[in-house]
């Protein structure tokens, strides 16, 4: 089974927990990192983002992957032939044509990512002011009884969330 699909299977935990292991401190990532950089990688706002791109990645993966293999081989090889050379090529051909499914797929990845609980909480932690994200926010306001605050959160969670797939979807219609 290919990573990209396994990512999106796996509980979140267990991806938090790989990461953990891989970029703590003991880890053979954060070890190195440490160890040369004298930096950590967890449990600051970094890991915040390490976990929500490790979440959202096979989301995007799949969908500039779809965008780009719809694109005109022809298109291509024709500016081969008129002498461009493969990034050329890439950048003035393929990602133009494949746009509309490349941010297509970025938005859903954000989407996603907007609500990541599990792999953040284990490689960020929930540190006030600092790694606290918004489903972790609305998770602590309902411990704390503030059930007001925790509809806020949820509701601007639901309407950035509806916006990007909303956009999302236009991008992937005109595509087509």
């Amino acid at each position: 089974m290919a990573p990209a699909r396994l990512a999106l299977v796996l509980p979140p935990v267990v991806t938090g927990l790989m990461l953990l292991q891989l970029f703590g401190r003991r880890g053979p990532v954060g070890s190195w990192v440490h160890t040369t950089f004298n930096y950590d990688v967890v449990f600051i706002w970094r890991a915040v983002v390490l976990a929500l791109a490790t979440m959202s990645l096979p989301l995007f993966v799949r969908a500039a992957r779809t965008a780009f293999e719809d694109v005109d081989v022809k298109f291509e090889q024709l500016a081969r032939t008129l002498g461009a050379g493969e990034w050329r090529v890439f950048f003035t051909i393929t990602l133009p044509l494949a746009r509309c499914g490349v941010l297509a797929g970025t938005l859903l990845a954000f989407a996603r990512a907007l609500g990541e609980f599990g792999a953040t909480i284990m490689v960020a932690g929930n540190i006030p002011g600092r790694t606290t994200t918004l489903p972790v926010a609305i998770y602590q306001s309902v411990q704390a009884g503030e059930d007001p605050h925790a509809w806020t959160l949820a509701g601007v969670s639901v309407i950035i969330a509806f916006a990007a797939v909303f956009v999302s979807e236009i991008l992937l219609r005109r595509r087509k």
